[in-house]
């Protein structure tokens, strides 16, 4: 397949490696340090146990234009940086494009082709004008829930931590020929992508951690074990988990694990810092709407209660303003 990856970051570097070695055509999009890495070594790949492998038949370009229509768009920027790109992306588009979407929370499209009372509304916390939507039409869209751990170690160097779960579905939880053929070719990359009937549920599951210990961590500089054996912290977490449950009830969505094996899970990673913490403290901007506020979103909308999701959004949105206006970043240091 002819595959363009949006951005080279921890996933998209990781995900498109993967897929070039497999022998799909794959084109970075990326500009500045990672263009020219991947365009003079090609993308590096680290794992655990030190072995690496290199794909250097791949091509590089930050021009959407000369990349050219393509079978398939892995869109694998933070939730808050779609928009930078989506003016661009139909450059990509050719008659039969599709778009996987790789990003953490709630999706613009999430009310798109669901049948419901909602079907059609925006999310106003990650498509704020709709443009989004008009730019990348949901008729175009597969959903994806990313499960690996990576990270972006240097220019066209990415460290595979572990996990190679890509569940993916359509928006209407049919099965298409399109998405089977894309579960195919990330299955001889070697990741495990299975077709779900309900790519929503599978999108709250992982939501529903990220929505709690992301911002707490970023708030306290709390890893994930700290924060699920303080006793004040798990129970906040275990508040704020059961006000988004409300909330997914509400739109027919349930839980297949329990909220204590959700909690247990997490302090299993052990003193692991969430994306956001990692954010906060190297002084970018960290991802909270797609994560916090598109739930208490939600919220509004089907007229529940979320007031622990609310106060944390509120502290977590005022923290990442104050480092905006004072350009700076926030991390523990020894007294």
């Amino acid at each position: 397949m002819k595959i363009a990856i949006i951005g080279a970051g921890a996933i998209g570097g990781y995900v498109g490696a993967k897929l070039a070695l497999a022998g799909e055509e794959v084109t970075f999009i990326v500009r500045g340090e990672n263009l020219r890495a991947i365009r003079e070594h090609g993308m590096r790949l680290q794992f655990a146990d030190g072995s690496e492998q290199v794909a250097r038949d791949v091509r590089a370009t930050d021009d959407y234009g000369a990349a050219g229509p393509q079978d398939l768009v892995i869109l694998a920027t933070k939730a808050h940086q779609v928009a930078a790109v989506a003016g661009e992306l139909p450059r990509l588009f050719g008659p039969d494009t599709a778009v996987v979407t790789m990003q953490n929370g709630i999706p613009f499209w999430y009310f798109h082709k669901t049948g419901g009372p909602l079907e059609g509304s925006p999310v106003r916390s990650v498509d704020s004008d709709g443009e989004l939507a008009r730019r990348i039409p949901p008729e175009r869209v597969i959903g994806c829930v990313v499960y690996p751990a990576s990270e972006l170690v240097a220019p066209g160097v990415v460290r595979h931590i572990e996990g190679d779960r890509f569940p993916l579905g359509e928006l209407d939880g049919g099965s298409s020929e399109r998405v089977q053929r894309i579960s195919e070719c990330f299955t001889r990359a070697g990741f495990k992508a299975p077709v779900l009937d309900d790519i929503r549920s599978e999108i709250w599951l992982k939501l529903w951690g990220n929505l709690t210990f992301n911002p707490i961590s970023g708030l306290t500089q709390a890893t994930l074990v700290d924060i699920c054996q303080y006793s004040l912290s798990r129970g906040l977490a275990a508040d704020m988990m059961r006000e988004a449950q409300d909330v997914a009830a509400k739109l027919g969505i349930s839980f297949r694990v329990t909220l204590d094996k959700r909690i247990a899970g997490a302090e299993k990673v052990g003193r692991h810092k969430t994306s956001m913490l990692q954010d906060i403290e190297a002084g970018r901007a960290p991802e909270i709407d797609a994560l916090v506020g598109s739930v208490a979103e939600l919220a509004r909308m089907t007229d529940t209660p979320t007031p622990h999701i609310d106060t944390v959004y509120a502290l977590v949105k005022l923290l990442a303003r104050n480092m905006e206006v004072e350009r700076g970043r926030v991390s523990m240091q020894p007294a």
